[in-house]
């Protein structure tokens, strides 16, 4: 026996590239959001010198003052991740080519942390977050950049509309609309004749 399956015997099935869209969505935004806090956290605590009293103070570097781009590059990869929802098409894609590049930067950033010469020794699991993030949010650009033609927009209640009246369609187009502002202004209702 089968049961019918259409648009009006309430199919509950999900459009095709629904799930697809939210796992790069949050890919991205969980990787960009990842590397911002992790490139906020203290990655080198150093030993300054000083005058009297204090002659030796200890003094933490955060990844953004070691890498100042590298705060900068998360936040385009937040906006990103979410201009993936409100795009479609050709742009979708080339927005997720941008967010593979982007993501891939972060991880470079990240791994500059783990390897580089930042003149102390690095804690290193903030850099390490932060090449994690970097990863997370390529993987949902390049998902994007690659499948990202082929999952649903957004809705046309978000979009403007492109047809214009053209004032041949009822008492209140074209000419007429003075006419309807006077009949307002008497009490009438012009949309009645």
């Amino acid at each position: 026996m089968s049961v019918p399956v259409g648009p009006g015997t309430g199919d509950a099935r999900p459009v095709p590239g629904r799930r697809e869209l939210a796992y790069a969505v949050l890919l991205c935004l969980a990787g960009a959001g990842l590397a911002l806090w992790a490139a906020t956290r203290t990655w080198v605590v150093g030993v300054v010198g000083r005058s009297e009293p204090m002659l030796l103070v200890e003094e933490g570097r955060t990844g953004g003052q070691l890498l100042p781009w590298l705060p900068a590059l998360a936040l385009v990869g937040l906006a990103g991740g979410g201009a993936v929802l409100a795009t479609r098409g050709r742009l979708r894609r080339v927005l997720g080519g941008l967010l593979t590049l982007l993501g891939l930067a972060l991880a470079a950033g990240g791994g500059y942390g783990l390897v580089g010469d930042l003149g102390d020794p690095v804690t290193w699991q903030w850099p390490a977050l932060t090449l994690l993030g970097g990863i997370l949010a390529a993987v949902g650009g390049a998902l994007t950049m690659l499948r990202g033609h082929r999952w649903p927009a957004m809705g046309a209640r978000y979009e403007r509309r492109t047809t214009r009246p053209t004032g041949t369609g009822g008492p209140i187009g074209g000419a007429g609309t003075v006419e309807a502002w006077e009949a307002l202004d008497r009490g009438e209702d012009p949309t009645i004749r």
